[in-house]
């Protein structure tokens, strides 16, 4: 399989736990936001939406949407799962994941904020108030939903589901804009304990073939 990644976007991210954690070999296309290669034909060939990331797989097939990828790896390779076997279970992972993908995340990615810029001068100062505004709120409703039942070492449990691969790249986005995470023992507790897990630790940003300063 191929993946269509940049190392800091924290969609491609969370694919990279997912595979990571199943155990599923890949090799890397990076593609440069900052210079925005996802804009170039060739890509936009492959990913109408000129988003990472993309998966294709070894027969060509080119996969689009980090969720739906995930979900179509749970199905073809559904060990070890990424999602609990009972469907309350299934039910409070995906919403956790949810949380993030469609709450926290589209609010901050590089379009939207090129665009306050773009539309409205933002200051650097200015974007990194409303990426704290939307993280913070939306830290603080998983906060809530993480108590509800208690969790584990994990967002559900002790073993690393879905939940977990959408929310640790998000709290890496916090931590790098300097979002105050002491209001989220929880979601900092479990940040801590996965990025001690050998899958979240291949997966992180500052391990990736286009991570700059690499070789």
């Amino acid at each position: 399989m191929k993946l269509y990644s940049y190392y800091r976007s924290s969609a491609s991210y969370r694919l990279r736990i997912a595979l990571a954690l199943k155990g599923l070999p890949y090799d890397t296309e990076p593609i440069n936001l900052l210079k925005r290669e996802e804009h170039e034909a060739t890509y936009r060939a492959i990913n109408p939406q000129m988003l990472v990331p993309s998966l294709a797989l070894d027969d060509g097939t080119v996969l689009t949407q980090s969720l739906s990828i995930m979900e179509y790896l749970e199905e073809v390779y559904p060990n070890p799962p990424l999602l609990p076997a009972d469907s309350l279970g299934r039910a409070r992972v995906r919403a956790l994941a949810l949380a993030v993908a469609c709450e926290i995340h589209p609010l901050n990615v590089p379009r939207v904020l090129n665009h306050l810029v773009a539309e409205f001068s933002c200051t650097d100062e200015a974007k990194n108030r409303w990426m704290a505004r939307w993280i913070s709120e939306g830290f603080a409703a998983i906060e809530t939903l993480l108590a509800h039942p208690a969790t584990g070492a994990f967002c559900h449990g002790n073993m690393p589901t879905l939940a977990d691969c959408l929310l640790i790249p998000q709290v890496f986005n916090a931590l790098r804009f300097q979002v105050a995470m002491d209001p989220y023992p929880a979601i900092r507790r479990i940040y801590d304990h996965a990025l001690a897990h050998p899958a979240f630790l291949a997966a992180s940003p500052e391990n990736q073939p286009d991570t700059p300063g690499k070789s």
